[in-house]
């Protein structure tokens, strides 16, 4: 089986123009911005521009698409008024994968604050209920990403994100992306072959392989359990070739898509590169 594979695609020129750039590259998986991601409303979509999208990707050879959300959206903000905006820019989010058939929306859970972990988790949810209650016909995931638990980020344990979705009502709507820099910054050792059994296996155990959707693929400039989230091209950080080798060559992962969001230029020529040495570890 062959694995899909790509990265984080540039919008520029509208979200339709992501997938001409992915088709140049070759990718056959992509995650875009559906907005300007460091804004908390964007421009609606027109029809014209939804149906170049939907047209393109029809005729390409991209079969998973993902989207990720602005990250100013926190779902367990301290400040009200934030908490109000991240849920109204969330549901937005939710509304333009909707409309474009983007099977998920990829989100770090959120930063509790001071507030505490337990009430943060509880408030995610609850953020997620509320969403989700307006969007019941919606076929769109709600993906939660494993995080690096940088100042008080929620979802750098795996116990983080199963108790998120013990709260959620509608558990059908929720989806996992595993980000390789955050869970090794969290602590979480895929390089060492015998540590990354255990690390997938324990995932089995608490959120469940079923619900592993997308993997964000990128080497960590930090040191394991740094809890500091900076990305670095594929074999040179401190995870190495090693850990993407443990995880090209899991038979359980095989059919996961597995995307790139390592530094780039604007023709992403670096992803090409990424992307051979990931091809060139399959055994």
């Amino acid at each position: 089986m062959e694995q899909l594979l790509g990265a984080h695609t540039s919008i520029q020129g509208g979200v339709s123009a992501a997938v001409d750039l992915a088709e140049k590259l070759k990718f056959t998986a992509m995650q875009i911005f559906t907005k300007n991601n460091n804004q908390w409303k964007g421009k609606p979509l027109s029809d014209e521009e939804i149906n170049s999208y939907k047209l393109k990707l029809k005729d390409s050879g991209i079969k998973f698409v993902v989207s990720h959300d602005s990250y100013l959206i926190n779902l367990c903000a301290k400040d009200e008024e934030i908490l109000q905006k991240s849920r109204d820019a969330f549901l937005d989010e939710l509304t333009r994968c909707e409309l474009l058939d983007i099977p998920f929306l990829n989100f770090h859970p959120g930063a509790h604050g001071g507030n505490g972990e337990d009430y943060g988790i509880k408030l995610i949810a609850e953020s997620l209920n509320i969403v989700h209650s307006k969007t019941k016909n919606f076929k769109v995931k709600s993906m939660l990403e494993v995080t690096a638990g940088q100042g008080t980020a929620l979802g750098y344990k795996f116990e983080h994100l199963a108790n998120i979705i013990d709260l959620v009502e509608h558990k059908e709507r929720m989806s996992v992306c595993i980000d390789t820099a955050h869970i090794f910054a969290a602590g979480y050792n895929i390089k060492d072959e015998k540590e990354y059994k255990k690390v997938i296996n324990d995932f089995e155990k608490i959120v469940g392989l079923s619900r592993l959707n997308c993997f964000h693929i990128n080497d960590s400039k930090k040191e394991l359990g740094s809890r500091v989230d900076r990305h670095d091209h594929i074999g040179k950080g401190f995870i190495g070739v090693e850990g993407f080798r443990n995880i090209m060559n899991d038979k359980r992962l095989t059919h996961i898509p597995k995307i790139l969001e390592t530094p780039k230029g604007k023709e992403q020529l670096e992803d090409l590169e990424n992307l051979s040495v990931l091809k060139s570890l399959i055994r």
